[in-house]
């Protein structure tokens, strides 16, 4: 039996692997790069050894350094848990020709379906020959042969982009998985996102563990998943697990897996098998009741499984939270990840309070999954706990996963992977309120200062007070009558303290709970309602003027490295608006930075191989 298992990996999934392990009496070490000494993941393991370096392929990517860790801390079996070297059979053999235990299917099964281009051939579905593409084959998707997650994928819709695309697309898959090749098929538009679960034993039996529809999806990778798919229909369904069973048994499959396909007018189109645990198997364990951790390690150690799995009950939908700017082309986010607490649904996070969301990895925050008898409860109860949530540090997708649940197309089940393309504009408005938390907020700065005060409270000074958050100036004065603050007729103030506020608006008591970061006369004020939350800067009184930034600047929207200038931009050079100047590669994405209106190039700061901070300066724009 297993008694020791080190996890290959990092973040939320290493944390959900010790879990399981703790309550089987299982311990547990981790490994850990530089940049996450101080990680959840880290704190939360029994031991832990170190790997020199930051990147990936300096740390997580090193077979080598990891299997000498769990041979160093006593470990007698690896589960490698997704991304990295979770789907790398050579890393697989390596293991177990070190005397450990691999919780994973053998290494011939992770070959034949490692490589998307071989998995294809096994099925019987080889990819385009890139030579013979015409126009007539338009649209394509250039995919990543190895690894996943929406990295190397880019589409194609003009023969004239495919050199610039398949460069982007090679070198993004280099820096994700220490492997750019790269394959091309039919792009597949309006289709659907569809997965099967399977659970393989060395004694021959395989699961079908139901479906699974990811078709929310941004940049090629999941937002949203449910299980099961909704409205295939039985005899889809059917189609799909059975092509589901063929992928295992062709392999000789054991373990945890699943076989993906796109679904589009009814037909069911393979895409790869994924030989590893996926990021979305909580709505699994949720609808069937199962651990699928704990049954890999049991799998791992010979057991078989029973005949028949349980059988599903109602539905379970997961959201991904990610520390990034929807409305900002998803650009990712760092920084200190001051609260994080979701109540009343299932939270599988890799962060805690105090945490920094660095530049180095994926920015996935946390995995919220709500269960319940119906899809349309388990989306509610979902949304709600979202809306409800306290998340302060680095911007988050929260409001856009809130109102995914919420929007008409979700709720029907109109689902495809174009639903952010159509309605992205929708879902990132700025959220309505923001004036009354900016109210809110200054009324907490002075009960901080003066105290615990209510509607009857006189301030001492008779001049108003001033204040600004974010986009909103307020000017109020308290006296013996109440509150007087310009602009807010409908506002009575009922109680205020330095963290919450209770304001009567139109008649109705709304409260209002605060907290802020940063001294100074600076900082971000995060004012947390019943019907959403705010992030609010707070402008200090006096500006210094070298704070100051000239039209036309374009500054970094996250830190990274400058992986490229486009071709011909130079200081001098024409530009017009929403050219794209140059690309930066952070979290292991690459994002493109575009001119930020027409005119001249009058200054070029950025060079490729460089690393840049956040705000720092790479070009100037004169109109």
């Amino acid at each position: 039996m297993i008694r020791s298992v080190l996890v290959a990996n990092r973040g939320e999934i290493a944390c959900r692997v010790f879990r399981t392990c703790r309550e089987l009496g299982i311990s547990t070490v981790a490994v850990f790069s530089d940049a996450d000494a101080g990680a959840l993941h880290v704190r939360e393991a029994d031991t832990a050894v170190r790997l020199p370096g930051a990147s990936p392929a300096e740390t997580y990517l090193r077979g080598d350094l990891i299997v000498k860790a769990a041979l160093a801390a006593g470990a007698d079996a690896v589960h490698p848990g997704y991304g990295f070297l979770s789907e790398n059979a050579e890393f697989a053999r390596s293991v177990t020709g070190a005397g450990l235990t691999w919780i994973g299917p053998p290494p011939e099964a992770i070959e034949a379906m490692a490589s998307k281009t071989r998995a294809k051939e096994l099925m019987g579905l080889p990819p385009l020959d890139l030579a013979g593409v015409t126009e007539d084959d338009l649209p394509l998707l250039i995919k990543a042969s190895a690894g996943g997650g929406g990295r190397g994928m880019r589409v194609v819709r003009q023969l004239t982009d495919i050199d610039g695309q398949l460069m982007s697309a090679e070198a993004e898959a280099l820096a994700a998985f220490g492997d750019g090749t790269v394959f091309v098929e039919p792009y597949i538009e309006g289709g659907r996102h569809v997965e099967v679960q399977v659970l393989a034993d060395a004694h021959g039996t395989v699961w079908v563990l139901g479906t699974r529809d990811c078709s929310l999806q941004r940049r090629h990778q999941k937002v949203i998943e449910e299980a099961p798919a909704p409205g295939l229909g039985p005899e889809l369904t059917d189609e799909l697990h059975a092509l589901a069973v063929r992928a295992a048994k062709a392999t000789d499959y054991r373990g945890a897996g699943t076989v993906e396909f796109l679904v589009a007018e009814g037909r069911a189109h393979f895409l790869e098998m994924n030989t590893r645990l996926q990021v979305e198997h909580p709505v699994t364990e949720a609808v069937f009741g199962v651990d699928l951790v704990a049954l890999q390690l049991r799998i791992a150690e010979g057991e078989a499984l029973p005949p028949t799995p349980p059988a599903p009950r109602g539905h379970a939908i997961e959201a991904r939270l990610y520390a990034e700017d929807p409305a900002a082309d998803w650009a990712p986010q760092t920084g200190t990840v001051h609260q994080l607490a979701v109540e009343g649904v299932r939270l599988d996070s890799g962060y805690a309070a105090g945490d920094t969301i660095g530049v180095h990895y994926d920015p996935m925050l946390a995995k919220a999954v709500a269960h319940a008898p119906s899809r349309a409860e388990a989306a509610r109860k979902l949304a709600r706990a979202l809306e409800r949530a306290r998340i302060h540090g680095p911007a988050t997708n929260r409001d856009l996963l809130v109102r995914s649940l919420r929007h008409p197309e979700f709720g029907e089940a109109r689902l495809d992977t174009g639903f952010y393309d159509r309605n992205l504009p929708d879902l990132t408005t700025p959220a309505p309120g923001s004036r009354h938390a900016a109210l809110a907020a200054a009324l907490a700065d002075a009960a901080s200062r003066a105290g615990r005060f209510g509607g009857g409270w006189r301030n001492v000074p008779s001049q108003p007070q001033v204040k600004r958050y974010g986009e909103h100036e307020v000017r109020y004065r308290l006296t013996r009558h109440g509150l007087e603050a310009e602009g807010y007729p409908e506002v009575r103030l009922d109680a205020a303290a330095p963290d919450r506020v209770r304001l009567e608006i139109d008649g109705v008591l709304r409260e209002f709970d605060i907290a802020r970061y940063g001294g100074g006369d600076g900082g971000i004020v995060y004012v947390d309602t019943a019907s959403g939350a705010h992030a609010l800067t707070v402008h200090p009184r006096f500006t210094d003027p070298g704070d100051l930034v000239a039209p036309g600047s374009l500054l970094a929207p996250m830190p990274g490295v400058v992986v490229r200038v486009a071709d011909g931009v130079e200081e001098g050079c024409r530009v017009t608006a929403g050219q794209p100047l140059l690309w930066l590669e952070a979290m292991k994405m690459e994002h493109r930075i575009t001119a930020p209106a027409s005119g001249t190039l009058a200054a070029l700061h950025a060079a490729p191989g460089g690393q840049v901070e956040v705000g720092a300066l790479l070009a100037v724009v004169v109109p």
